[in-house]
């Protein structure tokens, strides 16, 4: 990248003045360290449906290392719940302990069943769920991601009255959850971008069904290939961001988010004078995972 960033000061990334434009990160990564950024967002109002509802298991969906899994686990775990997750990928059950998302899981309690990419297509299908309620008996049910309405419920506290003066809200994409809750919060002269971690156009629809206001925008040009793709120039990048500002990001959202973000601010997308406002989701337990990845393609790996 082109700028020789400086140490954040009360998390403002200090670009060249000539630039007149002004980045903040809200550091939603130190909300808690294992249920931290949207997935803390996400859960909380779930959390307390289903201790109203008087339900002792949680059920839900995930990869190798997904962020979901790790922190529905440990939520479990600090809430007194029995978890299960259902993981994609049969192979994984013989490789638990060699990988840090499912062993950490593993070790908050969590019972797994793992199965083929072929079945895992269907889990939201209403034979499947039935199957797993016979199966597991009565559960909460949280979907992959853990976007449902009341996690966007959860997403729309991002934003606070002090975040009024930002005119762009940027955030990464997965399952649309948590950029449907900005939107939803942000203002009317407010412009909030969205850098979806995976290709395909489905997330726009996914959006609107939580969210009903226009002013937001998908910036489809940064996910390096597709959901875990990374690249030696997004890894440097990343290495580089925290050497030089002391903020972490990870390689699945985070850090594409904020490469675009300077790709951008390069390209003069953004009118001199802007204030953004970038969104830290956390997921950062995921960086052993993607590095003991890395180290097998012989690739650098992040530093931790």
């Amino acid at each position: 990248m082109k700028y020789n960033l400086k140490k954040s000061v009360n998390n403002k990334i200090l670009l060249p003045d000539e630039l007149g434009i002004e980045l903040y990160i809200k550091r939603d990564d130190l909300i808690h360290p294992n249920i931290s950024g949207n997935k803390y967002r996400k859960l909380k109002y779930n959390i307390e449906e289903a201790q109203q509802l008087n339900f002792k298991r949680l059920l839900t969906f995930g990869g190798a290392f997904s962020n979901h899994i790790a922190a529905v686990a440990s939520v479990g775990k600090k809430f007194g719940f029995n978890t299960i997750g259902i993981i994609r990928g049969e192979e994984l059950e013989e490789r638990i302990y060699e990988n840090p998302t499912l062993n950490f899981a593993k070790g908050c309690g969590m019972e797994f069943k793992f199965i083929s990419r072929k079945d895992y297509r269907n889990k939201t299908s209403k034979k499947f769920i039935k199957n797993l309620q016979n199966e597991f008996d009565s559960f909460y049910l949280l979907p992959e991601g853990g976007t449902n309405g009341l996690a966007v419920k959860g997403c729309e506290e991002i934003l606070t009255e002090d975040d009024a003066r930002f005119d762009f809200i940027c955030s990464s994409v997965g399952t649309g959850g948590t950029i449907s809750g900005l939107i939803n919060s942000s203002l009317p002269d407010q412009q909030v971008l969205g850098f979806p971690a995976l290709k395909g156009n489905f997330l726009k629809n996914e959006i609107i069904k939580f969210a009903d206001k226009t002013n937001w925008k998908l910036i489809d040009d940064y996910h390096f290939g597709g959901y875990a793709k990374v690249s030696v120039e997004l890894i440097e990048f990343i290495n580089i961001f925290k050497k030089n500002t002391g903020i972490p990001l990870d390689p699945v959202y985070t850090g594409k988010m904020l490469f675009g973000i300077f790709d951008m601010i390069n390209a003069d997308f953004f009118p001199k004078g802007s204030k953004i406002l970038a969104i830290h989701t956390g997921g950062l337990q995921g960086i052993q995972g993607m590095n003991k990845l890395l180290i097998k393609k012989n690739l650098p790996i992040l530093a931790i």
